[in-house]
């Protein structure tokens, strides 16, 4: 079954069905393009992990993940706070227990007019009270960084 997600921002071709985590999943993308940030971590347990990327990056120098509330709010100021649009296209999507694993692209548009699209594999976790416990994306930034371009409609 594929999902009917009513939002000209996300993309559902993937499997769907009404699976705690990929729920989860689906409403963090939700809270994201809408730039709902306190939606968004209201999400998250409070010693939950973001791990986007997954390793030493320059958003997460040590590699070990944004832990605790504190640390994802900054997350989202550094790395979602200047996107001024996002687009998610989720084209798979594995559902098992209390873990969801997504595939897809994130597409972005920062004010000055950058485009980039991510290709990525995106996990989420959650613990006993149905919370986010850990998101780790999986993806390179080289490969996110090769496709930067400007949007011609932008009229910069």
């Amino acid at each position: 079954m594929v999902a009917m997600i009513e939002s000209e921002f996300i993309t559902w071709e993937a499997p769907d069905g009404d699976q705690p985590a990929r729920r989860m999943s689906q409403r963090s993308y939700d809270a994201v393009s809408r730039k709902a940030k306190d939606e968004w971590l209201a999400l998250f347990a409070d010693d939950a992990v973001v791990a986007d990327p997954v390793g030493p990056s320059f958003f997460d120098e040590s590699g070990e993940g944004h832990r605790g509330k504190e640390a994802i709010a900054a997350f989202w100021d550094m790395a979602i706070g200047p996107v001024e649009r996002f687009q998610f296209t989720i084209r798979d999507s594995f559902a098992n227990g209390n873990a969801c694993a997504n595939i897809g692209t994130f597409s972005t548009r920062l004010a000055d007019g950058t485009l980039a699209d991510t290709d990525l594999i995106a996990v989420y976790r959650l613990d006993d009270n149905g919370l986010i416990k850990t998101m780790n994306a999986h993806w390179e930034v080289e490969r996110t960084m090769a496709t930067l371009r400007k949007d011609d409609a932008a009229g910069d």
